[in-house]
């Protein structure tokens, strides 16, 4: 899940990393209040889960005199689609020189990689395209509690010394908060030191329960439907739907729609045993996605009766064409409990695909 600005930076704060002055505001009126302890160059950030925010228009510069009716311009905007909801209000920093750091998951090594460029800030992807040698990058064994001595050397170059308790609270950061990113970018030199001017943190939701994270906002309604009955479910955006049962038979099942050339509408895994009230839920979540005109159910029946499945499939009574392929435990009767209903089960998995393509054509 990803935290918003002003999150990751109340947690970088716990950690000893320097953070700006700010305040979070809900309205534009309610800047006048923190002006005293803010001062007079301010920088105002919307809160805004996109990329690229300051390019977009999401990051404004004011004064005391300009402040509110900054803030009124700022909260009128839609970010990348995104209306902006809250602001952090924070002093400006007189910045000396801007850095990249960042930590997430080296998938090769499965160990934490940090990488570092002497020139941070909104251009840093641009700037390592052009010059992979403009971002060093250091592994860490996940194991240490701390970035060693000779890799910080390695990993900072000409960069100053000052930089290096950030970089190691940062890594605190990463290992004791379960992260799959934290990055700062930029983080600063300024003539009163080091600070964090960006924050983000990315936790891996697998480990939200143990963070005391107990709703994961990065879910849509359709996610927090599947994750409340337990399925494997990833939205793919085309116009077909697919439930299986088993990641392989669901994969196999997308591979083939898409030799066909066709585009599934999502992956949906109802796991093993799936009685008629899964399969229920799981038909009816795939039918509400928009644009889905025909759903594929294709499983194999071990533990999954079939006659279970044909009753879930039945009793969801979906506007979707729903077209069947099952093998397995009561096949018979599930056949004929669909056939019963006027659903279509065919025999083969090819079978099922092609006649999906047909309708969705």
């Amino acid at each position: 899940m990803k935290l918003l600005e002003y999150e990751a930076k109340e947690v970088f704060s716990k950690y000893g990393i320097p953070v700006p002055k700010g305040v979070l505001i809900r309205a534009p009126e309610e800047i006048a209040a923190h002006l005293p302890e803010i001062g007079d160059a301010l920088v105002l950030k919307a809160q805004v889960d996109v990329g690229g925010r300051g390019k977009a228009g999401g990051v404004l510069f004011a004064d005391g005199a300009t402040a509110v009716e900054t803030a009124r311009d700022l909260f009128s905007r839609d970010i990348r689609g995104v209306p902006v909801g809250s602001v952090l209000v924070e002093e400006k920093l007189a910045i000396e020189h801007e850095y990249y750091v960042s930590i997430a998951v080296d998938r090769s090594s499965r160990q934490p990689v940090i990488l570092f460029a002497d020139a941070g800030g909104v251009d840093i992807e641009s700037a390592a395209l052009a010059d992979e040698s403009a971002v060093r990058r250091v592994i860490v064994s996940p194991l240490l509690h701390d970035i060693p001595p000779f890799l910080m050397r390695e990993l900072l170059g000409d960069a100053p010394k000052e930089l290096a308790p950030a970089i190691n609270r940062l890594y605190h950061v990463f290992r004791e908060k379960d992260a799959m990113l934290a990055e700062i970018n930029p983080l600063v030199t300024t003539p009163r030191g080091v600070y964090a001017a960006d924050a983000k943190l990315i936790i891996d939701d697998n480990a939200l329960a143990r963070q005391g994270i107990a709703v994961n906002r990065d879910l849509s309604e359709r996610e927090r439907e599947a994750e409340k009955h337990g399925f494997s479910y990833v939205e793919l955006g085309g116009s077909i739907g697919v439930i299986g049962n088993g990641a392989g038979l669901t994969m196999s099942t997308l591979d083939l729609i898409e030799f066909y050339h066709g585009r599934a509408a999502n992956f949906l895994d109802v796991g093993g045993g799936a009685d008629q009230e899964r399969v229920m839920h799981a038909v009816k979540l795939v039918a509400s996605m928009p644009g889905v005109n025909v759903i594929v159910v294709n499983l194999l029946g071990g533990i999954t009766r079939c006659d279970e499945v044909a009753k879930g499939i039945i009793a969801a009574d979906v506007p979707p064409k729903v077209i069947v392929r099952m093998a397995g435990t009561n096949e018979e009767e599930g056949r004929e409990l669909l056939a019963e209903h006027g659903y279509r089960m065919l025999g083969s998995m090819d079978a099922a695909i092609r006649a999906a393509m047909e309708v969705s054509a």
